[in-house]
């Protein structure tokens, strides 16, 4: 049996990849590492954005746990251009998984990068592990596990959020733990 721990970062100052939590999301990441502390993690690996990493940070400390940065684990991108109704081009995505716009991936490329990582801590010698991603690359990593997982589950994503993904013979089961 292992257990995974996919976790979406807490509050941030915004979308780029420097961004910062905001002072309610620091105190989030301080809770979030008691939630953590008695979940016996032995592996950590996270989006290499800044709100990830600060997500993460004050667990790892009071573990003394490193964490490993995987790119894999970016936020997926939607577009380059600047789409007023991204709301709705969003929505569009979780029914046809293959749909690309200008500059951006499809759902289906995204869930399959994310997807690998969870495969491979399957795979590999760790028993509890925590990823740590962002709300819409998440949203199709539990996607690949269950398939009505969309566009509704998304947005009711929290900041943070806690699903436990859970392997025992090659199966798959998630449930969401902390919101």
């Amino acid at each position: 049996m292992k257990n995974i721990y996919l976790i979406r970062h807490c509050k941030a100052e915004g979308q780029e990849p420097a961004a910062a939590l905001t002072a309610e999301g620091e105190e989030q990441a301080d809770r979030l590492a008691g939630f953590l502390a008695e979940k016996q993690i032995d592996y950590v690996v996270t989006s290499p954005f800044a709100r990830t990493i600060a997500t993460i940070s004050p667990f790892c400390q009071k573990r003394n746990l490193d964490y490993t940065v995987d790119d894999r684990l970016k936020e997926r991108v939607l577009s380059s251009a600047n789409a007023p109704n991204w709301m709705e081009l969003l929505e569009h995505t979780y029914v046809n998984l293959d749909l690309v716009y200008e500059g951006g991936e499809s759902s289906r490329e995204a869930m399959c990068r994310g997807a690998a990582v969870i495969e491979e801590i399957a795979g590999g010698p760790y028993r509890n592990a925590a990823v740590v991603t962002h709300g819409a690359l998440m949203s199709l990593m539990l996607k690949s596990i269950d398939p009505a997982f969309g566009f509704r589950e998304w947005r009711n994503l929290s900041n943070p959020d806690v699903y436990l993904i859970s392997v025992k013979d090659g199966e798959r089961s998630m449930e969401r733990i902390w919101k």
